[in-house]
């Protein structure tokens, strides 16, 4: 790939999962963590979830990506991509950016495992209380 070609770069996170997102104009290939889109997310579902910020856009088959994710399970590692493209959007068109937010494709998906706390055996569950 020659360097005189505009690359746009953003980091989307989910969970534990961390994805970075190199975009291309191209004509649609995928390139996950240097294996094909269907070869690494194997369910249909995911492939879905990941492209829906370029559905709602209108530019399905117009770049190319390069992506490499690692943390967290499969679909952590979706939510990641689909967060990483839609931020790599905005680095290409600032005017796509109303859209993707009026989607909800921008805001960084909080939820993250609750850490565990001491004198118990996990993070909300408490040990066995015996009153006698």
């Amino acid at each position: 790939m020659p360097m005189s070609e505009t690359r746009y770069y953003a980091t989307g996170k989910r969970k534990s999962a961390v994805a970075r997102v190199w975009m291309k104009p191209g004509n649609g290939s995928w390139f996950v963590n240097n294996r094909g889109l269907m070869e690494y997310f194997q369910s249909d579902s995911l492939v879905r979830l990941i492209r829906q910020p370029l559905e709602t856009v209108g530019k399905k088959d117009a770049f190319d990506f390069y992506v490499n994710v690692q943390g967290g399970g499969i679909s952590g590692q979706a939510g990641a991509v689909k967060h990483g493209i839609a931020k790599a959007l905005i680095e290409f068109d600032v005017a796509l950016k109303t859209v993707l937010k009026k989607a909800g494709f921008l805001t960084r998906d909080a939820r993250i495992k609750e850490r565990k706390k001491y004198g118990q055996p996990g993070a909300r569950k408490r040990f066995q209380y015996s009153k006698r």
